[in-house]
């Protein structure tokens, strides 16, 4: 893998008056992001992490008040993708998929996959087809199904009959 940043979190604000923030989390849960002492290669070091209903609570050393945690509104925090855990067979992160070339079964490019998105019952790629006369191609999108998506890694391989 590259040596890139994988973004886990936003601060969405301050809570309180003490320099807590509230998270908006990308990742699966709060447990997700226990893992790590620090954030922002070293820039944010957590002191303490709570969950609530839609995200977390983090109070961070080198915040110590309300107008300090106003300040990082919309920082993202982010961790090294080699510190990340290694994945287990037929897992991926969706990181690793962002900006990867789609090819179909019979060979046609098909462009490049620009999202993840989950509604509830699974992860779904969202492709955009190859630019034509200047434009931006059409965008579609297909479930990460084995069925679908039989092959990813360096490039995204879509069974034919799931394009459009």
């Amino acid at each position: 893998m590259p040596n890139t940043t994988v973004t886990l979190a936003a601060i969405s604000g301050a809570h309180g008056v003490t320099g807590e923030v509230r998270l908006k989390l990308f990742a699966d849960s709060i447990d997700s992001l226990k893992h790590y002492r620090s954030f922002n290669d070293g820039a944010l070091t957590v002191k303490s992490l709570r969950p609530t209903k839609d995200g977390a609570i983090a109070r961070f050393a080198e915040i110590n008040d309300r107008n300090a945690a106003e300040k990082l509104r919309s920082t993202l925090l982010t961790v090294p993708r080699e510190a990340l855990p290694a994945l287990g067979e037929g897992e991926y992160y969706y990181s690793d998929l962002l900006g990867l070339p789609c090819v179909s079964t019979d060979g046609t490019d098909l462009g490049t996959c620009i999202a993840v998105e989950n509604f509830g019952a699974s992860d779904v790629l969202e492709i955009q087809l190859p630019s034509e006369e200047g434009k931006p191609g059409k965008k579609f999108m297909v479930p990460m199904t084995k069925e679908a998506v039989p092959e990813w890694g360096e490039r995204i391989v879509i069974d034919a009959d799931f394009v459009i």
